[in-house]
């Protein structure tokens, strides 16, 4: 019976050690993700027409 209880802590333990880097991928990805659609949302502020300055051109005259 001690091996049974052995070879259950064994278990755990490695399946314990191999969802780390798993659920570490997932937590990177969402933030990932959230840090993209951020930058995303600035870069359609910064093209939004009432944002942008005026500029006047001068209207050169030829003869």
């Amino acid at each position: 019976m001690k091996s049974n209880s052995t070879t259950t802590k064994l278990s755990l333990i490695g399946l314990s050690l191999a969802t780390s880097p798993f659920m570490m991928a997932i937590l990177v990805l969402h933030f990932l993700g959230e840090w993209l659609e951020g930058m995303g949302k600035m870069s359609e502020e910064v093209f939004r027409a009432d944002q942008l300055p005026l500029l006047h051109f001068s209207e050169k005259k030829s003869f």
